[in-house]
């Protein structure tokens, strides 16, 4: 009753803060990397940012088995379908251990021609097989902790989601300093810390799914089929585009960047951890838009689903702006921060953060129209407008650029293809909520 019967902003900002902060937190896990490891040297600190890619994998993996399950769940419980639910969120979790178990193995056993077509280069590569190995340990544990955080939220429990990731980054943050600088590590220490920290999430939020979970997680209820992994697709796919699209266009970023330099890969990979966090405030309102969105579409409630969505898109854009402002006067300062060691790396990416700036404020409508698409079941909608910001505008620019301008190129690629991006989701979008009026218009006739 609360997700069809609360009023729908309350029930937003309920579901989302938890959310907020449970990406922040998640989101801390590479920028803590990024902080201490640039405190060792420009190599090592472009070194996280090639690693960047592999783990965009990973969570491709997790985002794709955990929103294909989560939203599903969340349909199927508005509609009262407990039991369908319950071998969706197994086979789900299963399948995401399993797969990037399967995935990791190769991956350990060429570590090093994987680093150099990563986007390595000679000096940046002995730091990138030290970090990506005990990332890749912990691969099938980092993905099932994505699984659970995004069921969790589908099921209406965003608050205990976000213990479990809060715990972990705590940790993180404890652990890097200690193991890079007290145990003298270098950059294996804070891969080791973002391993054990991830384990740690892992293990709270599978105790968490147990005890207070909608839905349990059962080996009786892993029953893979295709109308299953039909359904976990459906849902699932746009999520598993967005991020595998994210890791490539990392690659091509990173090997367009080499000809000019380490400073341009590490400048380029703090520019990507700082937009990580806008994104992080950005996904997590969205994603407390997703539950609300799918148990009110499963239930007929379209006017509800509609104001959800104006809501997070409007109030997202104000708050974009404001970031938007504060990152442009301070671009800098905050660049310096993770690297201050290198005026290199502070000119190219105080660039590339300004230019972000101006295009910033149509994220809101892009990710929120992003997660409505595939929350409502519009599979290959969401899925094209997931390739476009990442894939199908960012790589051919990236590519075309950069030998015409230089690293101007590199820099003006995100928000180029944000433009266009935007430019493309807007009739997508307009559509589906037409059709709901539609739909409405016709219940009350």
């Amino acid at each position: 009753m609360e997700m069809t019967e609360t009023p729908v902003r309350r029930l937003i900002m309920k579901l989302a803060v938890p959310t907020v902060i449970s990406n922040l937190i998640s989101t801390l896990y590479n920028a803590a990397d990024t902080f201490f490891v640039g405190q060792i040297s420009t190599a090592a600190s472009a070194a996280v940012g090639v690693a960047l890619s592999m783990q965009a994998v990973i969570q491709a993996i997790g985002f794709f088995f955990g929103q294909g399950s989560g939203n599903n769940m969340s349909r199927q419980l508005g509609s009262h379908h407990e039991d369908t639910a319950a071998v969706l969120a197994s086979t789900g979790f299963f399948s995401a251990f399993i797969l990037s178990a399967v995935i990791a193995v190769p991956c350990l056993i060429f570590l090093e021609p994987i680093s150099v077509f990563l986007g390595s280069s000679e000096t940046i590569l002995p730091y990138a097989v030290d970090y990506m190995f005990w990332i890749l340990l912990a691969a099938p544990f980092m993905a099932s902790s994505f699984v659970l955080n995004n069921q969790l939220r589908f099921e209406g429990n965003s608050f205990y989601s976000m213990i479990g990731l809060t715990a972990g980054g705590i940790l993180n943050l404890v652990l890097d300093p200690l193991l890079i600088f007290g145990f003298d590590m270098g950059i294996a220490g804070a891969a080791i810390a973002t391993a054990i920290s991830q384990i740690v999430s892992f293990i709270i939020l599978f105790v968490l799914s147990e005890r207070i979970g909608t839905v349990r997680i059962r080996l009786r209820t892993f029953r893979p089929s295709l109308k299953i992994f039909g359904m976990i697709t459906n849902g699932g796919l746009p999520s598993l585009c967005r991020q595998s699209v994210t890791s490539v266009a990392m690659i091509c970023l990173n090997n367009a960047a080499l000809p000019f330099g380490d400073a341009a890969i590490a400048a380029m990979a703090i520019v990507n951890k700082i937009g990580n966090f806008t994104n992080s405030i950005l996904l997590g309102v969205g994603q407390g838009f997703q539950p609300v969105c799918g148990y009110n579409f499963g239930a007929g409630r379209y006017s509800r689903v509609k104001e959800g969505f104006w809501f997070c898109v409007k109030s997202m854009a104000v708050l974009l702006l404001v970031l938007a402002v504060a990152e442009f006067i301070w671009a800098s300062p905050i660049i310096g921060f993770f690297r201050k060691g290198d005026p290199d790396v502070i000119v190219i990416g105080d660039i590339a953060l300004r230019l972000r700036c101006f295009t910033l404020v149509l994220s809101s409508w892009i990710t929120i129209s992003n997660m409505l698409l595939q929350t409502t079941g519009k599979m290959w909608r969401a899925s094209i407008l997931g390739f476009a910001r990442q894939g199908i505008i960012l790589i051919p620019i990236v590519w075309i650029l950069p030998p015409i301008i230089g690293i101007w190129g590199i820099q003006i690629a995100q928000p180029l293809a944000d433009l266009i991006t935007f430019l493309m989701s807007v009739p997508m979008t307009l559509s589906v909520i037409r059709k709901m009026n539609e739909k409405a218009e016709a219940e009350k006739a």
